[in-house]
């Protein structure tokens, strides 16, 4: 009698995903759910060649000069131009600020957003980034005369002493002269500030130094104050979060 023999197929060998892959996908995931965009997702705010779509202001109050009139509101920015020019100018693809004047502000406002940028300074800088038009973002010479500089940089120093976020949870500044990077999310009031790849302030609310105790303005601009120092900056990018 003949048996007949079917051949038994083989169950399909399962594709195996290198180690290496496997990380990289984490490492993806885990960036995403940090927030933390790709290069390809920022905007840039500087075109390398002049000031379009900047102007200048001081420390003010920004409910103040939202509140012009559109008319003289341009005057006012019109104006500012006059100091900016003075005291900024464009040097291989960089802002070079001579530390004087105002400061560089976004002619665009912004709500929620992730902000980087490079910056370097001279000895004994005290500057700073705007958030809403809303100071600050500290940045200094650790080595400066001000008292509370040897904390370094990416505080919120304009909150109250001893609220969360005024003083950076550690030193992160690049020596003198050398190149910072800085990374700031802002989404309502809360501002995460990574320095030189150190998370410096860890979701800290911003505090209404013009209107103590008031809420944030829910949209305003990006300045970058200059003082104290020359300072450069470069690579200005900006990723709004809706």
């Amino acid at each position: 009698m003949r048996i007949w023999r079917f051949p038994i197929a083989k169950p399909a060998r399962k594709r195996r995903i290198p180690f290496v892959m496997m990380k990289v996908a984490a490492l993806a995931l885990m960036m995403a759910s940090a927030g933390l965009a790709q290069d390809a997702e920022f905007t840039p705010l500087f075109n390398g060649k002049d000031f379009a779509g900047w102007w200048g202001c001081g420390t003010e109050d920004p409910a103040k000069w939202m509140a012009l009139s559109e008319k003289d509101l341009a005057a006012k920015k019109a104006k500012s131009m006059e100091d900016i020019k003075k005291h900024w100018k464009v040097v291989d693809e960089a802002l070079v600020s001579d530390g004087k004047g105002l400061y560089l502000t976004t002619e665009k406002n912004y709500r929620d957003f992730e902000f980087r940028v490079e910056y370097k300074h001279g000895k004994g800088a005290d500057s700073g980034i705007y958030l809403r038009g809303i100071p600050q973002v500290q940045i200094w010479d650790p080595k400066g005369s001000h008292p509370d500089c040897k904390m370094g940089s990416g505080g919120l120093w304009n909150n109250p002493k001893g609220s969360k976020g005024r003083d950076p949870l550690m030193v992160a500044d690049s020596p003198l002269g050398e190149w910072n990077k800085m990374f700031i999310r802002m989404v309502g009031d809360k501002v995460t500030v990574i320095l030189n790849g150190k998370t410096v302030v860890d979701e800290a609310p911003l505090q209404n130094y013009f209107n103590k105790g008031g809420p944030l303005p829910e949209t305003g601009p990006i300045q970058l104050q200059t003082h104290g120092a020359e300072i450069i900056w470069r690579n200005v990018e900006i990723r709004e979060l809706s």
